[in-house]
């Protein structure tokens, strides 16, 4: 197995938080990787968004969401956490969920107690399985870990504050019964505010993750400094490179709409000045080249005499 849960639990030890930008592909993720990030973590949503096309709202399937994951991984250096989501099943199908994962060779999962189908965590309209049956597939998950990866990281997510009638203490009380029942790090969604996060710091007794989704959602705006005062030991940006791309992309396109020829000219500019070098080196054509040389015959190499394109060596 890869080492990815090691290099991740090391991370996690550390005596500041360890921040993780949201990635939605291997592109969004060797971007990630390119300007120094520790580890990546592959959102839900934007996931569902960027693969499928639809909202996070219970409709990309476990396939699906495990291809993007290895592909992620295999594209990048550092360690990525990946949503499973409500883990696509009951505890049975929770099994097969975190063995494919563990195949997939991510560092680490987050599985929440939601009914199917799930929804983003941060919209109305969440409900969660009683806590007897979510504890129970967290066990399942931290029986399949111990099994086939020790160090993969297990992050077991209530999302039991934002349900209709949920309460914080209710969602506390599950996390730590998930800690107890064998996941490494607990997840708590939702909470409202500063008040909130203390309290969850203070009541839940193992690591912490803050999922921190900015305007998209209910949880605030907090700085790092508090968060590490507070116990949090992870704090991911599920959204960023997914509104990133949006933006982005819909500004350079509006204006593409107007001039093509000067948009496409500003695009070029602004790419040229970020440190990666051309968009065939940073897609790893110079490899492609190292491949053919070291494998093919060597009349192979014939076919860059004299032809025309961009030098990729």
């Amino acid at each position: 197995m890869t080492d990815t849960g090691a290099r991740l639990r090391e991370l996690l030890a550390r005596d500041e938080p360890l921040v993780c930008p949201g990635v939605h592909d291997p592109l969004t993720a060797a971007v990630a990787d390119a300007v120094g990030f520790d580890a990546v973590y592959m959102t839900g949503y934007g996931t569902s968004l960027s693969k499928i096309g639809y909202p996070d709202a219970g409709f990309i399937t476990m396939p699906e969401m495990i291809d993007n994951a290895a592909n992620i991984q295999e594209r990048v250096d550092v360690p990525l956490i990946a949503d499973a989501d409500n883990g696509y099943g009951n505890a049975t199908n929770v099994v097969r969920t975190v063995r494919e994962y563990v195949k997939a060779g991510v560092g680490a999962i987050h599985i929440e107690d939601q009914t199917f189908p799930k929804r983003c965590g941060h919209t109305k309209g969440r409900q969660v399985i009683p806590r007897e049956e979510a504890v129970g597939k967290i066990r399942a998950a931290a029986d399949v870990r111990d099994e086939r990866s020790e160090e993969f990281v297990l992050i077991a997510r209530t999302d039991a504050r934002g349900t209709g009638d949920g309460s914080l203490d209710e969602a506390i009380g599950r996390v730590n019964d998930f800690l107890d029942a064998g996941a490494d790090v607990a997840f708590v969604e939702g909470p409202t505010d500063g008040d909130e996060l203390r309290r969850i710091g203070e009541a839940v007794d193992g690591p912490l993750v803050y999922n921190f989704v900015g305007d998209l959602g209910s949880s605030p705006y907090v700085d790092l400094d508090s968060l590490d005062e507070w116990g949090f030991d992870l704090v991911i940006f599920p959204v960023a490179s997914t509104l990133s791309t949006i933006a982005n992309v819909y500004a350079d396109l509006d204006a593409f709409a107007e001039d093509p020829v000067a948009a496409m000219r500003g695009i070029d500019d602004a790419f040229g000045e970020t440190p990666v070098g051309s968009l065939h080196e940073f897609s790893g054509f110079p490899e492609v080249v190292e491949w053919e040389r070291e494998y093919l015959p060597e009349e192979d190499q014939d076919k860059y005499s004299g032809s025309l394109g961009d030098d990729v060596e």
